[in-house]
């Protein structure tokens, strides 16, 4: 596989926009309520999506798996875990899990990156204007996603809501 492919695109779109939701998730007081577990299901979704396609793209060592599929492999399990505990009310474990995974999703950037013959480094080299145009596009649509989580919830009663800490 070479080049933007609509799998390669999805991949890198999911995985865009998970990074923000992420940090919003993370940083966002309170938790628990029914805007975080909206916004918590999108991204676990977005994230979910990432790591599974990430299987059918080979183009480190091409035809085969690369050490970034066992980042895919971890974060499959860590959001299984994370899911798992919330429903069982175990907060602790859930935060652990989703942090985790989401830092796992910040290293993976990275290395995406890092290597400067990659698809994307060299959008952003080749392309800025389309590079800075997507980059807003991935903000944009965070942005819409917490907003319409937000108002889905104005005035919606909770229960059920799970503090987390």
């Amino acid at each position: 596989m070479s080049g933007w492919t609509p799998l390669l695109v999805s991949h890198v779109l999911a995985a865009s926009v998970s990074m923000p939701l992420g940090a919003y998730q993370l940083w966002r007081r309170p938790r628990g309520d029914l805007q975080h577990r909206i916004v918590g299901r999108v991204w676990a979704g977005l994230m979910m999506w990432t790591a599974l396609s990430s299987y059918a793209i080979r183009d480190i060592r091409p035809g085969q798996l690369s050490l970034l599929h066992i980042l895919s492999t971890v974060t499959v399990v860590s959001l299984v875990i994370g899911i798992w505990a919330v429903r069982r009310g175990d907060v602790r474990t859930h935060l652990g899990a989703m942090r985790g995974s989401w830092l796992g999703s910040i290293g993976a950037f990275v290395g995406a990156v890092a290597v400067p013959d990659r698809l994307l480094p060299t959008f952003a080299v080749t392309n800025p204007a389309g590079f800075a145009a997507a980059t807003a596009t991935v903000l944009v649509v965070s942005a819409l996603i917490v907003a319409v989580a937000r108002a889905s919830v104005r005035g919606a009663d909770e229960p059920g809501r799970v503090r987390a800490g």
